[in-house]
């Protein structure tokens, strides 16, 4: 099976460049001119490696990085004109494999291609996770529970995401504070109790539909599925 690429980018001149030097190379090449088209384009057609611009007309190359990474380890090069090392240290922070300036040679752009996919983690992605009646859905930031909407705040999903990713497993505490908080947090735990309260009160609309339950002292399961 051809290896497939996926380029985000609104111009479509590097678009056409990036497609002819990668199909002859056997990839299969997917194209989104918009940040948002090309979070539902990484979920639907599962690449083996993400081409992505920063300069994005609808969010920033940074925030779809972020976005992509909450479910996904795909190998991401970015492609910006941005050449500062802040923007480099800013898109490597945020989960990105490598960084290649505008304009780039192609020989380069194929050999880092080549290096980027030997490290690449051969794991199995769930863009939407069901657990039961739950429904988590990362690309869409939207929960469904018995098929029904539930409306969750930024730090809602956020909680509930790093549950539904270990579903079934035990998340300590501090992890869940770190992780939705930040590491300045690890010490208030009164956060995670107010928002797990939150999270019964929308989810557990039964009262014999537990989902979250408590591990006195150390922290947080989210019940899977049989």
């Amino acid at each position: 099976m051809k290896p497939i690429a996926l380029i985000i980018d609104d111009e479509p001149p590097i678009r056409r460049l990036l497609r002819l030097t990668l199909e002859p190379q056997g990839y299969v090449v997917c194209e989104a001119e918009t940040g948002q088209l090309g979070l539902q384009e990484a979920a639907a057609k599962r690449p083996n490696v993400i081409l992505l611009d920063l300069g994005l007309p609808d969010l920033d190359g940074l925030t779809v990085l972020k976005r992509l990474r909450e479910w996904s380890q795909t190998p991401v090069i970015v492609l910006t004109v941005r050449d500062s090392e802040i923007n480099k240290v800013a898109a490597l922070d945020h989960g990105a494999d490598d960084y290649l300036t505008k304009p780039f040679g192609t020989a380069e752009l194929l050999a880092r291609l080549r290096a980027v996919q030997r490290r690449a983690p051969d794991a199995h992605e769930e863009p939407i996770r069901i657990i039961g009646d739950l429904q988590v859905d990362f690309v869409g930031h939207s929960v469904k529970v018995h098929n029904r909407e539930i409306s969750l705040t930024a730090t809602e999903f956020a909680l509930l995401r790093v549950l539904a990713q270990h579903a079934g497993k035990v998340v300590t505490h501090k992890h869940l504070l770190r992780t939705v908080w930040g590491p300045q947090a690890e010490a208030q735990s009164q956060y995670l109790r107010v928002y797990i309260t939150h999270l019964r009160k929308k989810l557990e609309t039964d009262s014999g539909n537990k989902l979250i339950q408590t591990e006195p002292g150390i922290g947080y399961r989210l019940l899977a599925s049989d």
